[in-house]
């Protein structure tokens, strides 16, 4: 029997995610897994990725297949240089904590009312505009 690391997707339609499975090469890719081995959600981030290095290991060292997608992961987490000894890539880019956003409250005392505004309506100077003109006819 041919053993595979493969992606098992879940999640809506455009929100996926996926469990990293080890699976039978013959089941689907949705199906029966014989091990879930970590998690990789691509829409957050910076993406999630967490691989249990431990089992990983093992189904490599056992002769599991990584399909392409996974052995692109393994390699970012440095699992895959693990198994062939190679040097450890740079560590991941971790999620930095989010800022807490300023309450409603704290805003609306933070700015005091300005007052009415100065600026004269439109139509007002119309009015001053033909004032004038009229002036103007009646001195000449």
């Amino acid at each position: 029997m041919a053993v595979k690391i493969k992606l098992k997707r879940l999640g809506k339609i455009r929100s996926p995610h996926y469990r990293i499975v080890v699976a039978d090469s013959r089941t689907r890719r949705d199906g029966r897994a014989i091990e879930e081995i970590g998690l990789y959600h691509p829409v957050q981030n910076p993406s999630r990725i967490e691989v249990d290095s431990e089992r990983a290991q093992y189904w490599l060292s056992v002769g599991a297949q990584p399909t392409e997608p996974v052995m692109a992961i393994l390699k970012l987490t440095g699992d895959w240089q693990k198994y062939k000894g190679l040097p450890a890539p740079e560590p991941l880019k971790v999620a930095e904590p989010k800022q807490a956003r300023p309450s409603f409250e704290a805003l609306a005392t933070a700015d005091e009312p300005k007052g009415e505004a100065i600026t004269q309506k439109k139509k007002a100077e119309k009015k001053d505009e033909a004032a004038e003109a009229a002036s103007e006819s009646t001195e000449a």
